[in-house]
């Protein structure tokens, strides 16, 4: 009986450190879990990115309004018979003496 006892001891103590320390113990199960959540963040980020991306292609397929709209944000077109007037902001800041 004595023998039986101490294998069994001996066999939890070598489960229990394999539970503890061992490859996909604990921590690693933890830590896993951790990189998942972190995982599910970014996911949602760039589900949003391409949500709005989306929307947009959607907008440039649909109408010559952002069509319109991009060209002269990004581009600096203007129409035939429009002025286009760049402000330059002065770069010396005066000083009160």
């Amino acid at each position: 009986m004595r023998v039986i006892t101490i294998v069994l001891l001996i066999f939890l103590v070598l489960l229990q450190y394999r539970l503890w320390f061992g490859k996909n113990s604990v921590p690693d199960y933890l830590s896993l879990e951790d990189e998942v959540a972190r995982q599910k963040i970014d996911n949602d980020k760039l589900r949003q990115r391409n949500k709005l991306l989306y929307a947009d292609t959607d907008d440039l397929k649909s109408g010559s309004d952002a069509i319109e709209e991009r060209a002269r944000n990004e581009l600096g077109m203007i129409k035939s018979g429009e002025t286009f007037f760049r402000i330059i902001p002065n770069k010396k800041k005066h000083k009160k003496g």
